[in-house]
């Protein structure tokens, strides 16, 4: 894993790749641009994984308040999953974010994504509240974890029924 800044050629090529697979799963016109300084060391990172020479994951915190990072465009290639590849890039996002000073982490993906949805469980993620981009789209589903504790899978996917509200910390 190599960290980069979001502009780097790598990065971005991961990066559009991730756009396009949201506009095929969810349509409309994906996920927003993000900052390229949101990314910047120390408060950030973006992080590049290479197998053979090839890019093929990559993924990114961002500070989002006091004590707490962002996890945002976490991708791994098509070609490239199956080999636990999304679950690696996560825990080093994660010990990243914990050097960095923050305690939590939150994330936001959808229902679209249930590979991504079983990653975050498994890896002990809490069903949080929407929060952010697309916090108003019934597909968005909102995750944190505390860092530094035991990994300890949850049930669920992290689905909210009518007026369920997960916890109270808002996600994305």
């Amino acid at each position: 894993m190599s960290v980069v800044p979001l502009d780097h050629p790598r990065a971005r090529h991961l990066e559009d790749k991730l756009v396009a697979e949201m506009i095929r799963r969810y349509g409309g016109a994906g996920p927003g641009p993000v900052p390229i300084e949101h990314f910047a060391l120390p408060q950030g990172s973006f992080v590049v994984a290479v197998l053979d020479s090839v890019p093929v994951a990559c993924g990114g915190f961002r500070f989002l308040r006091p004590q707490v990072a962002e996890i945002k465009r976490m991708y791994v290639d098509p070609a490239a999953r199956g080999r636990g590849l999304g679950r690696r890039l996560l825990g080093f996002l994660e010990q990243r974010a914990a050097e960095a000073g923050y305690t939590q982490v939150w994330l936001e993906t959808g229902t679209e994504q249930p590979e991504a949805i079983s990653l975050y469980t498994a890896a002990g993620y809490r069903s949080i509240e929407p929060y952010g981009e697309f916090k108003y789209d019934a597909r968005s589903r909102c995750f944190s974890r505390t860092l530094g504790g035991p990994v300890t899978p949850t049930d669920g996917p992290g689905r909210r029924g009518p007026g369920e509200t997960g916890s109270s910390a808002p996600s994305m």
